[in-house]
């Protein structure tokens, strides 16, 4: 093996975007090879007190094949949220060893204390914190950024922080994350993550700082298939023909040879709305009308009268609802 590859295969270094750009190129045989001996040295670090991270998505059903072929009774931790797609839910079911969480909070109490997951996390966030801070200078770095111009809240969302409705960021962590490091806390038991470096700028940040396998972050986490894309999950699973929840359709490809799902691309919380506003149309919501309507009914129902009031919110960042 070259010397380049010895480095950029190893979880105990740091890493380059350029490291990472090298093995998304690799073949699927090798990212397997990889992916596996990372959860090996995780498994075998914390004497085999560990857990897959399971959502029931394609990208975690995936992970936890690649490591039951390793470890068969290695344990999965399902957290229920009551934001996933029904379908979702009964497909993690039918796996053994699974261990399901409650988050202490619904998402409507969520909401309700903390605000509206819209447009982005950062985003969110940076409103919510000029909107309730009592820190004049957390305030100005909001409005109009640092000293590098970093931190503030986008132009084109500025408006936001006039919106008759809350805004906040902590939906993910309260629902997920939250359930998630008690379990950790109680058990001793170290998690597996099926996130990719591709997904978003501090999924990457994360993998060039500490590698797939983060020893020595605050909370140890093993993220084997940082450096997989989504072509390669759908092709692993095409080529081991790996049962998915239904809410994806079929697995088909394009001229191109790109593989896709016929029905969902992404699982992730029903509701969420962020990134909505960036979807070609039908969005994720209008496609909710048509799979789910009694979902989108109660998403759409004004809060006054039980339900989420979500038609007003995306109205008002201008993104169709039907």
């Amino acid at each position: 093996m070259e010397d380049k590859d010895k480095k950029v295969t190893s979880s105990e270094n740091k890493h380059t975007p350029d490291d990472l750009k090298i093995m998304q190129g690799w073949s699927l045989e090798r990212k397997i090879q990889v992916t596996q001996t990372r959860i090996i040295e995780w498994y075998t670090r914390y004497n085999g007190q560990v857990y897959i991270s399971f959502s029931g998505g394609k990208d975690s059903t995936v992970l936890l094949d690649l490591a039951r072929r390793i470890y068969p009774d290695i344990k999965a931790v399902y957290i229920d949220t009551g934001l996933e797609y029904p379908e979702l839910r009964q497909f993690v079911k039918i796996f053994a060893n699974v261990q399901w969480l409650k988050p202490k909070m619904n998402f409507r109490q969520v909401i309700e204390k903390y605000g509206y997951p819209i447009i982005s996390k950062e985003q969110s966030a940076f409103i919510s914190e000029y909107r309730n801070s009592k820190s004049n200078k957390l305030k100005n770095i909001r409005l109009n950024g640092n000293k590098y111009g970093m931190g503030k809240i986008s132009n084109k969302w500025k408006y936001l922080i006039t919106a008759p409705f809350k805004i906040g960021d902590k939906c993910c962590d309260i629902m997920k994350k939250d359930p998630a490091k008690l379990f950790e806390k109680i058990t001793g038991l170290k998690p597996i993550i099926a996130t990719m470096a591709c997904e978003s700028t501090q999924r990457k940040s994360n993998w060039i700082m500490y590698g797939c396998n983060a020893f020595n972050s605050k909370r140890p986490t093993s993220r084997p298939m940082s450096f997989w894309t989504e072509q390669d999950v759908l092709e692993y699973i095409r080529r081991f023909n790996i049962p998915i929840a239904p809410v994806y359709g079929e697995i088909k490809e394009k001229e191109n040879g790109d593989l896709y799902t016929t029905k969902c691309d992404r699982t992730g919380c029903v509701f969420c709305a962020y990134g909505c506003h960036l979807e070609k149309e039908p969005n994720r919501f209008q496609r909710l009308k048509v799979t789910h309507p009694k979902l989108w009914n109660y998403c759409m129902r004004p809060w006054s009268e039980g339900g989420l009031g979500m038609r007003e919110i995306l109205e008002y960042i201008h993104v169709k609802v039907e």
